[in-house]
């Protein structure tokens, strides 16, 4: 227990130093718009949702990269792993430019067809193509992250993300503040810090990317058949957000503000969540190696142990942010609706973060496992068919408040973890593994 306890940890911790760089990065872009105007919080809150979505692909990619690498890793088989490698980084890069180049083109036009309020898409609009730039190096940033945590070079990732961290925040206050750019500055500064984050990580996995390596269609399709079913229930959940947005937006006033509040306490609340997010990834690695060597009870044992760590973790955090709601939420707004309603958001919200630690990190092993379809089931049922309808139906036919809306993000959260435990209690997922890889020892087919 002891043993498995360290593996976690040492496993997390790295982790949860990275994702709370990332939230220093996004905290740091909903104080500045905060401080510019609540048309720019609010209509920055709209176009991160939307970023997310462009880099769907690169996280479905890093999902699969993390399941076959991991276990090619602990299998030994050296050229095998060099091939997942190379195959993997090509599938991203191309994937990634495709999206880039779309994003140019076809944000404005995207834009223009969403139902929010026209103040806002004179923001939305420009740093939407600004964060579309960036997106090829973000998906180079994010494979090659999740290349590392499958190596065990979880430490130079995180030395990575530390330097995109200042890159970032140093930018985006110079930039803001300091040139004519203003607003804009919040966009160039992250398309400027994936740049060079892309760089360091380049180095960093220069040997596995020797030029003895070469493109395996077998380990993408791999790589794809795991990674879809993941990519999938992000743009559902993503688009899910969205949907959110739009829903607020019927709200028959203060609309603006409570976009603007929901923005800045999605960025609170990620405090807690980056520790589970964390977790969740580490879990992969940990479940993915494990399985690799031939340990299926063991990878099931320490799936728990990590599962519980966040959760004590995340417990934690969910008690702090109760604690200091009402003091932190005027430092992101000098707006007092804005203001209330971002705590009375946390206050509801928070209630609900234990519960998905526990099956968001559980989830991860599921992942490292290879059997992602079984979360895209499970949380495309409980955001699509339980979260949107009930939304929809207190606020656009009964009148309700944004309470609501939040109260019913709770119940979809609370089901999920339902569903997620009942699939690991299964073990069923333990055979799903042998389905998605090829052997570790059976040659690649070569282009």
């Amino acid at each position: 227990l002891r043993r498995l306890v360290s593996e976690s940890w040492s496993n997390s911790w790295p982790m949860i130093l990275i994702m709370f760089f990332e939230f220093l990065i996004g905290i740091t872009d909903i104080y500045i718009a905060g401080k510019i105007d609540k048309q720019v919080q609010a209509a920055y809150g709209f176009v991160i949702q939307l970023y997310f979505v462009f880099i769907i692909v690169a996280n479905a990619l890093s999902t699969g990269t993390v399941s076959v690498v991991s276990r090619l890793f602990t299998a030994g088989d050296q050229h095998a792993l060099r091939d997942s490698v190379y195959s993997s980084v090509i599938s991203s890069v191309v994937s990634g430019a495709a999206l880039s180049a779309g994003g140019l083109v076809f944000t404005p036009l995207l834009i223009k067809l969403i139902n929010i309020p026209e103040e806002l898409k004179t923001f939305i609009i420009p740093m939407g193509r600004i964060y579309a730039a960036g997106v090829l190096f973000h998906y180079i940033v994010i494979n090659t992250n999740a290349i590392l945590r499958a190596c065990k070079q979880v430490r130079s990732s995180l030395k990575t993300m530390s330097v995109v961290c200042i890159v970032n925040i140093g930018l985006n206050f110079l930039i803001v503040f300091h040139t004519s750019l203003g607003y804009l500055g919040i966009a160039l500064s992250t398309a400027i810090g994936v740049i060079v984050g892309c760089g360091l990580n380049l180095w960093y996995t220069r040997k596995l990317l020797s030029r003895a390596a070469t493109i395996s269609l077998t380990y993408i399709k791999s790589i794809l058949s795991i990674g879809w079913p993941f990519g999938m229930n992000q743009i559902l959940w993503q688009s899910h957000s969205m949907v959110i947005y739009v829903i607020l937006s019927m709200l028959p006033s203060n609309r603006v503000e409570i976009l603007a509040a929901f923005s800045a306490g999605l960025r609170i609340e990620s405090a807690v969540f980056l520790p589970a997010a964390a977790c969740h990834m580490a879990n992969a690695v940990i479940v993915g190696n494990l399985i690799g060597a031939e340990k299926k009870e063991t990878a099931y044992r320490a799936g728990i142990i990590t599962s519980v760590m966040a959760l004590g973790i995340v417990g934690i955090l969910t008690l702090a942010v109760i604690a200091s709601a009402k003091f932190i939420a005027p430092v992101l707004s000098n707006n007092p609706v804005v203001v209330s309603e971002c705590v009375r958001y946390l206050y509801i919200s928070m209630l609900s973060e234990p519960f998905m630690a526990f099956w968001m990190v559980l989830g991860g092993a599921l992942s490292g496992a290879g059997d992602t379809k079984s979360i895209m089931i499970i949380s495309t049922v409980c955001t699509w068919f339980i979260r949107i309808p009930l939304c929809f139906l207190w606020i656009a036919v009964l009148g309700f408040d944004a309470s609501s809306v939040w109260w019913t993000m709770n119940l979809s959260q609370f089901m999920t973890t339902v569903f997620i435990v009942r699939r690991y209690r299964s073990k069923k997922w333990l055979e799903s593994q042998s389905k998605a890889h090829p052997p570790a020892e059976t040659s690649p087919t070569r282009s």
